[in-house]
């Protein structure tokens, strides 16, 4: 039986397609005009879209457990010299793109940006923090210990949600935990502005059971270097359906939220990563059907450079007005609304969107730039 060593294609897929997805979600034509699939839940629930972050996060644990053959021999200081700068830098550029442009347009004038005002958290913040934190535990332990750590940390989390929230209301957005523990450090103003109250949905709190996506992602590429294809696939497949209706389950007690990143809604996020992954690679490695994936390798060649490329270009696009509209609004009215209804046309100018950063990363690829962030 063929014992798989190297890298994984059907991995670069998984990164590039949710590199892709993520692009596709950020980028509509406009933001009341949304197929509900391509939306958040407004609370509780899980769509499509709030697959997307916990798989980038699944992801970087594949990828990690290809680069800890290397990383694995250095010392301890030189080791966590390299993770700290790699976090601390993705933290740095998370804040940045928030500051990003760093002037405001309003009443037909630009104007500096109040800095003290910046969001402090974010996507790539969080990413950094859970890289760090993630790398530190896969550095000390075994297999076991990391499934022991991550099931503590599940379980102490949902502990301190049920606790720790006000009593009858813990999971609620005026009662969690989780808001309750960001307002002890963040002033509102550095919060995340689009819920009815303030709150900060990518803290310092709930990124501690997102750290367990990148674990469960570093097992899943540790398992597929040493297992057998066959057994691969079938143990993924297992696995990954158990999951869903173990998240599912344990969704009655414990709802799955992604504002919250509950514990619910890790393992439920899990279960699908592994399903698609079996699937990508039944696809790629036994039926041989490989053309198709170099759409999405493209993405997955420069995953993190290509979302800020993407995040940069579409606040370009709204902070540059001509006579009035953004350039964003005049290329969305001349080149989708006036031709299509509200939903396909931001769908479509989505679609163009992520196409354009798509052509960006296939140049990049033909000349063999590769951007490591």
């Amino acid at each position: 039986m063929k014992v798989i060593q190297e890298r994984y294609l059907a991995l670069d897929v998984l990164r590039g397609l949710t590199v892709a997805f993520m692009i596709v979600v950020n980028s509509p034509g406009s933001w009341s005009d949304i197929y509900a699939p391509l939306k958040h839940a407004d609370w509780h629930g899980c769509t499509p879209t709030d697959l997307v972050f916990p798989t980038f996060l699944f992801v970087i644990g594949n990828a990690f457990s290809f680069s800890m053959k290397k990383m694995g021999t250095l010392s301890t200081g030189h080791f966590f010299r390299k993770v700290l700068q790699r976090g601390a830098l993705i933290f740095l550029i998370g804040w940045l793109l928030n500051a990003f442009p760093f002037v405001t347009y309003t009443d037909g004038s630009y104007g500096w940006k109040d800095f003290s005002a910046i969001r402090l958290w974010g996507v790539l913040q969080r990413i950094g923090v859970c890289y760090i934190l993630a790398a530190a535990l896969i550095y000390y332990c075994s297999k076991r210990v990391l499934l022991l750590v991550s099931a503590v940390l599940l379980l102490g989390y949902w502990a301190v949600l049920y606790w720790g929230g006000t009593p009858a209301l813990p999971y609620t957005l005026e009662g969690n935990a989780v808001g309750k523990a960001e307002h002890l450090y963040l002033p509102v103003k550095n919060m995340y502005t689009h819920y009815a109250i303030p709150f900060e949905p990518l803290g310092l709190l709930s990124t501690l059971p997102a750290v367990v996506n990148v674990v469960f992602g570093y097992l899943a590429g540790l398992y597929l270097q040493q297992a057998p294809r066959a057994a691969a696939i079938r143990n993924f497949l297992l696995t990954g359906v158990g999951m869903v209706i173990a998240g599912a389950c344990w969704g009655w007690v414990f709802p799955i939220n992604k504002a919250l990143w509950t514990s619910t809604y890790v393992v439920y996020a899990t279960g699908f990563d592994l399903l698609v992954l079996a699937v990508f690679i039944t696809i790629i490695d036994v039926y041989g059907l490989k053309k198709w994936s170099y759409f999405f390798e493209v993405f997955g060649k420069n995953p993190l450079f290509m979302y800020i490329l993407s995040w940069i270009l579409a606040v370009i696009l709204g902070i540059i007005h001509l006579g009035g509209p953004s350039l964003k609004g005049i290329i969305y009215k001349h080149g989708f609304t006036s031709w299509l209804a509200p939903k396909n046309a931001s769908l479509l100018y989505a679609l163009a969107f992520m196409l354009l950063i798509w052509w960006v990363g296939y140049m990049m690829d033909k000349r063999r730039i590769y951007i490591r962030v």
